[in-house]
């Protein structure tokens, strides 16, 4: 009788056990959001997708990254502030979002730091962008990448700019970054703060008369159609940092921890290639598209801002700036 128990008891339970495995090894994915204001053809979308493409092959499918881009989840100071809450998974965000969390990251996009990109990606991967990186996990925000956002140039309906005189009365649309609003008023431009989203209707409306991005986001956001004038300033660099709430990072085992920064390892490089390649090819392209385009001696530009790094050296963090300022000239 007690072997007739054993035998009914361990065949339960061996029953059990064949229902339970096929349900574990059906386990929904864990499903991340990762927040942008870019389309999927500029450089930002194109990172944020190839990152996401890394960390599903990376997990066997196991972990799932849905990017929502173009302002899906708002703008980029509401996708800052629903990533330190918690509320948003994940965020490709360029400075202007930063600031709220680190100020001193806007020193980057100080007038003419850079003049090419390479130069600009030595720094951020060299001390300087581990300094910027501390800053911001300090605020309780995990770090995983410096995207590139580019080298900006300048578009406007009203005339070539030829000279910083030229900027004079234009509403300029800028980002939410204090260095660019500083940078165009020093030159006597009237700048206005518009979202991404925002800004193709500005400029066909004629709420602003101009803007500043890079190349590749122009193109992407089609701003050929609405404007008439280009110029090559070369005024600015821009980064876009790769972010992750330490909400959804605490949900993380240490092995996905590991598997997210080697996607964005990974990412970085394919990320900044995309931009400058899109840089290089789209010159000619605008030229078809009926852009009139004239370059500029950066000189008196560079000029008439250096008051915006007199003025910065007065800030907080006014040291780094001094540092900066040393590795401009």
């Amino acid at each position: 009788m007690d072997r007739t128990r054993r035998l009914v008891t361990w065949s339960v339970a061996a029953a059990v056990l064949m229902l339970l495995v096929p349900l574990a090894s059906a386990q929904s994915p864990l499903k991340l959001t990762l927040g942008t204001n870019a389309e999927p053809t500029n450089p930002k979308g194109v990172g944020a997708a190839k990152f996401a493409e890394l960390v599903g092959a990376k997990s066997n499918g196991r972990i799932v990254v849905h990017v929502a881009g173009n302002e899906q989840l708002g703008n980029e100071n509401t996708n800052m502030a629903a990533l330190r809450t918690g509320a948003l998974d994940l965020g490709a965000l360029g400075q202007g979002a930063l600031l709220s969390v680190a100020p001193e990251v806007a020193a980057i996009g100080l007038p003419f730091l850079f003049s090419n990109l390479p130069d600009a990606w030595a720094a951020l991967d060299g001390p300087i962008g581990q300094r910027l990186a501390k800053a911001l996990e300090a605020k309780s925000i995990v770090f995983l990448a410096w995207w590139c956002n580019g080298i900006r140039q300048t578009t406007n309906n009203k005339r070539p700019i030829l000279t910083p005189a030229d900027f004079k009365g234009l509403k300029i649309r800028t980002p939410l970054d204090a260095s660019t609003v500083d940078m165009f008023s020093a030159m006597g431009a009237n700048p206005q703060q518009i979202s991404w989203g925002e800004v193709y209707l500005a400029l066909q409306s004629g709420v602003v008369d101009g803007q500043e991005n890079p190349l590749a986001n122009i193109y992407a956001a089609k701003l050929y159609e609405v404007q008439k004038y280009l110029t090559f300033t070369n005024h600015k660099y821009e980064v876009t940092a790769l972010m992750m709430s330490t909400a959804a990072w605490g949900r993380l085992s240490e092995g996905d921890r590991k598997l997210f920064r080697e996607a964005a390892a990974e990412t970085t490089p394919v990320q900044r290639k995309f931009m400058a390649d899109s840089e290089e090819n789209l010159v000619g392209k605008f030229k078809q598209l009926g852009f009139q385009m004239n370059t500029v001696d950066t000189a008196p530009f560079r000029r008439a801002t250096e008051v915006v790094w007199d003025q910065w050296e007065k800030k907080p963090f006014g040291a780094f700036v001094k540092e900066l300022r040393a590795i401009r000239k």
